[in-house]
């Protein structure tokens, strides 16, 4: 259902602020964030990222170009050197052809979304959004004036899925797009073959862009070595738009760099959009991108066989328990789960934080359908997994009710 927008304040200060503007929701994930990080021996889980820093060979990139004096505007598109390496990348991965006039590199991941968003959306718009879905996705759209439509993906014994049913029954005359964010962040969904194609189907016959976040697709647990893609289904002529950041195959995420796969027919339109916005990214930061996807492929690799141990190591103690409601993800690097007898998750992440001195992100951050569900990040080392999951897993047999074979989640 489209999500609602207040349109007044109690300050008449803010009586002018546009409505869309002001009803922009408080993050739930920096609540708790707020609430523990202060707390000696706090295990924080509840962030997206994980513990390790950048690595040297990409700072030393960005600092030797620093001290080469590149520190002066540059492309609006990006470094050719960087659009370059990230075709070479992608042709890599994913087997398309190389061609660096289908990159254009943003200030982060979510610059990606928003010149995407702005592409595709205008005032009064509605975009699909499966979910439970990160919740800066819907607030970018918001953003714009555009309406988020939350459409709730199915979840039964085998985790979470696409309803195409449920996507068709959301399309009204005011919908311009989908957004679809796969292997997904909270829930771990991995969208299969089958069920990209019956997406590009949908937009196809309803004349919608697709945004595709597949930021994720290197952290893949199943077959092959990446997650399905749409590059893998789509045709030259289709209306796809693919958002990327150099945040979590490499960890950089405090980097805030990002890009846009598109086709090159949009090449001028997303350079008007960047300048208007950052007027392009720092020189020295695209250095360390293009060291980052040249020298990064041993990096990414231990950094993916490290989140799939962690995974194993909390999902396993908490499954242990009995009284949790759990899948384990086939791709990201989060689990998204429920602790039986407690539906009030933004309490539930409060008390979590006093009582096992672990923090985790309440489900409801993540839009309605994260109601009763926790999200906990495990891209962590596994000594500091361990212990979380020793100190969650006794909170929760000392707590939790014993799960029933059927949750009230599942629909």
């Amino acid at each position: 259902m489209p999500s609602p927008i207040p349109a007044v304040s109690d300050d008449p200060y803010l009586d002018r602020v546009r409505a869309n503007i002001l009803a922009l929701p408080e993050s739930g994930i920096v609540e708790v964030m707020n609430y523990g990080r202060s707390r000696e021996g706090m295990i924080p889980l509840w962030a997206g990222e994980g513990d390790v820093p950048t690595p040297a060979f990409i700072c030393d990139a960005a600092a030797a170009a620093l001290h080469a004096g590149e520190t002066f505007y540059t492309w609006q598109r990006g470094l050719p050197e960087l659009r370059a390496a990230i075709a070479r990348y992608m042709a890599r991965i994913y087997g398309v052809p190389e061609d660096p006039e289908r990159y254009f590199v943003t200030g982060s991941g979510m610059q990606a979304i928003l010149v995407a968003f702005s592409i595709a959306l205008g005032a009064g718009d509605e975009i699909l959004l499966p979910s439970p879905l990160w919740p800066n996705a819907a607030a970018g759209a918001q953003k714009l004036g555009a309406v988020p439509v939350h459409v709730p993906l199915a979840y039964g014994a085998e985790g979470f899925s696409l309803d195409i049913d449920r996507l068709e029954a959301a399309v009204t005359l005011r919908t311009r797009a989908i957004f679809l964010n796969t292997p997904g962040n909270p829930t771990g969904f991995v969208a299969t073959r089958a069920e990209l194609e019956a997406v590009l189907a949908f937009a196809r016959r309803h004349g919608l862009w697709i945004i595709a976040d597949e930021i994720y697709g290197r952290f893949y647990y199943g077959e092959g070595t990446r997650a399905p893609s749409f590059h893998d289904v789509m045709s030259a002529d289709d209306h796809i738009l693919f958002v990327q950041t150099f945040s979590k195959n490499w960890a950089m995420t405090g980097w805030r760099i990002g890009w846009i796969e598109a086709d090159p027919r949009l090449g001028q339109i997303i350079e008007n959009l960047i300048q208007y916005s950052t007027s392009g990214v720092a020189a020295f930061m695209q250095r360390g991108a293009v060291a980052a996807l040249e020298l990064g492929e041993p990096f990414v690799a231990e950094q993916i066989a490290r989140a799939r141990h962690g995974r194993d190591i909390v999902a396993d103690a908490l499954l242990a328990t009995g009284k949790v409601d759990l899948v384990k993800p086939d791709g990201a690097f989060y689990l998204f789960f429920g602790i039986e007898g407690y539906r009030d998750v933004r309490r539930l992440g409060l008390t979590l934080v006093d009582e096992a001195n672990v923090g985790i992100a309440p489900g409801t951050a993540f839009g309605a359908g994260g109601a009763g569900f926790m999200r906990l990040c495990f891209a962590r080392g596994a000594a500091q997994l361990t212990e979380a999951a020793r100190r969650l897993s006794g909170w929760i047999e000392a707590n939790g009710a014993a799960a029933g074979a059927d949750s009230v989640r599942r629909a």
